[in-house]
Formats: structure tokens, C-alpha cells, sequence
């Protein structure tokens, strides 16, 4: 069988493991409902109609949370998976909070200000990139190009604010926060560590992309969601395959055939890219296991306690 309709799953099946699941956590934490953030993007929709199958659109809070580089689409698609699933919202803009931080008034945030322009240019330079070398993976270990830092502490205080306004209105209302990952993201590093890769429950991040769309469909997201580029929502232009800088049906392919143990010239065969490719995942999975194990902690060793 190959490896993409491996990647194919009984919708009905998981859906009803995923909604028991949800359901029994917002139990055993005592929690009276669950929050999520509302991006207008495939994962967050995903986890909004699983949500309310779990526990009834009454008890769910969506936080629609943009800044001032967040396209005006994004806020119009978050209110249509909101209204899709009768879900209630809360509109919060997080561009003075951002402000406070002065992100807007660095190099990185002047440059930005103008997001027609900015957003063609940042593509452009990612293009420019040799394959394998691109500010993503750049970003997953520290660096000391000044530029990059700047860049990465500019979009990724943008993640964890949004964060902490979802736990400080999850607390105020008892509500469980849901997080939106999912397993494609996680496994290569493609989150923020205290930002979306924070949350008390992660349902989707045992399915990948693809299989997180196959779900979509399924539950009734909007085809106009289902549809639509994924993007981070932190930079002008950027969406996550060019970030990336793979296809999410390779991408999905690859980490399934890597962790079935395959040999890479057969999984670069089935899947129909060059051996490079997958040395590049697997980098990225190297580079990224910091992210899924927080926080590193020393341990004492047996000598030692002795």
C-alpha cells in the first residue's frame, strides 16, 4: 500500500474517539467548557466542530485575536467557522498589547508597515533560500545572525500573547484551553514553543495535515476554510508551505514513512521527490525535538546522589 493511502482514516471513527476525548478531559479537569483560538485556519476550525459535538456550542469560547499584520480575511473566515459551529466569540485586538513591546517600532516592524509590498518581498526572500537553508530551520536552534533574531522575536511574542490572553480568559470562565496543533506541526518544529504549542489538550496532534483536512470535511467546516492556504498568520505573505518550504501531501507522506522505518530511496520513490527531501525532514525532526520536550532539566545521576 502506499504511503498516501496509509494516510487515510476512517473520519467517523476518529471523530468519535477525538469528541470522547475532549469530553472526558473537560470533566477530569472540572473545567465548565473550552476556549479556543479562532484563526480562520483548517486546525482551529477542526478543533471548533469537534468541540461542539463534544460538549454543545453553549460552552465553547472562540478568541479572535489579530494584530496589526493580520490580513482583514483572516477576521472574516475566523466569524465564519464561528457562526459554521454557532460558536460565541470574543474580538480581541492585540496590537496595542504588542505595542507595549514596541515589536512595531523596530527595524523589523518598520519594514512590515507597508504589508502589500512587505508581503511580496518576504516571499521573494524565502525564494531566494537554498533548499534546506531557509529562516525556518535556521530558526529551530539559536542563531547569531542579528537579522534572523530580530525577525523571530518580532512574530513569535505574536504566538505566545495570543496564548496568554486564552489562558487568562479560560481561567476567568473555567474553561479547558484547547490547543490546535497537529502531528505534521509537531514533528517538525513548526509551532511556537509557549505560543500554539501551548495549551492544556492538543485532540488533533496525533493526525496530520492532511488527515486534519479529511476530518474537516467530514465535520462540516467551510469549503472556503478547507480550501485556503495554512498560514502562521505572523508575517505578511507567508503562508506555511512556503515556509516550510515542502508540500503538507509530501511533507505528511515522508514523516509517515520515516516512522514505519522505511529506507529513504523507497519512501523518495513513493512519494515521488529526491533523497535530499527526506534528509531535509529528517533534520528538521532533529532540530525540533528540543520543542517536544519542555523544559530540558538537569538530572542528578546515581553517583552523584550517592
Amino acid at each position: 500500500m502506499s504511503l498516501i493511502n496509509e494516510l487515510k482514516i476512517d473520519s467517523k471513527k476518529t471523530a468519535d474517539a477525538i469528541i470522547d476525548f475532549i469530553k472526558k478531559k473537560v470533566e477530569y479537569f472540572k473545567r465548565d467548557g473550552v476556549i479556543l483560538g479562532i484563526s480562520g485556519g483548517l486546525d482551529s476550525a477542526c478543533i471548533a466542530g469537534l468541540s461542539v459535538r463534544a460538549i454543545g456550542n453553549e460552552n465553547i469560547l472562540g478568541l479572535i485575536m489579530p494584530e496589526r499584520d493580520s490580513p482583514p480575511k483572516s477576521k472574516e473566515d475566523s466569524e465564519l467557522v464561528a457562526k459554521s459551529f454557532g460558536i460565541k466569540t470574543k474580538f480581541i485586538d492585540l496590537t496595542p498589547i504588542l505595542e507595549c513591546f514596541g515589536i512595531y517600532s523596530t527595524p523589523t516592524g518598520k519594514s512590515i508597515e507597508g504589508k502589500g509590498l512587505s508581503a511580496k518581498l518576504i516571499q521573494m526572500g524565502y525564494k531566494l533560500f537554498p533548499a534546506g537553508k531557509s529562516p525556518f530551520i535556521g530558526g529551530l536552534l539559536g542563531t547569531k545572525h542579528k537579522w534572523m533574531r530580530q525577525v523571530e522575536a518580532y512574530y513569535r511574542i505574536k504566538h505566545r500573547m495570543r496564548m496568554a490572553t486564552l489562558y487568562y480568559w479560560g481561567e476567568y470562565h473555567n474553561y479547558l484551553v484547547v490547543g490546535t496543533s497537529n502531528r505534521t506541526e509537531a514533528l517538525t518544529g513548526f509551532f511556537i514553543k509557549y505560543g500554539d504549542g501551548a495549551a492544556d489538550i492538543m485532540p488533533i496532534e496525533t493526525l496530520y495535515k492532511t488527515q486534519v483536512k479529511a476530518l474537516s470535511r467530514f465535520l462540516g467546516v467551510p469549503q472556503t476554510i478547507i480550501d485556503k492556504k495554512p498560514s502562521p498568520d505572523i508575517l505578511p505573505g507567508i503562508t506555511d508551505e512556503l515556509a516550510l518550504g515542502i508540500s503538507y501531501e509530501k511533507l505528511d507522506q515522508i514523516l509517515l514513512g520515516l516512522k514505519k522505518e522505511m529506507e529513504e530511496k523507497t519512501i523518495a520513490k513513493d512519494v515521488g521527490v529526491r533523497e535530499t527531501t527526506i534528509e531535509y525532514v529528517k533534520k528538521l525532526i532533529n532540530l525540533s525535538n528540543h520543542m517536544r520536550n519542555l523544559p530540558e532539566r538537569w538530572e542528578i545521576s546515581e553517583q552523584e546522589e550517592e
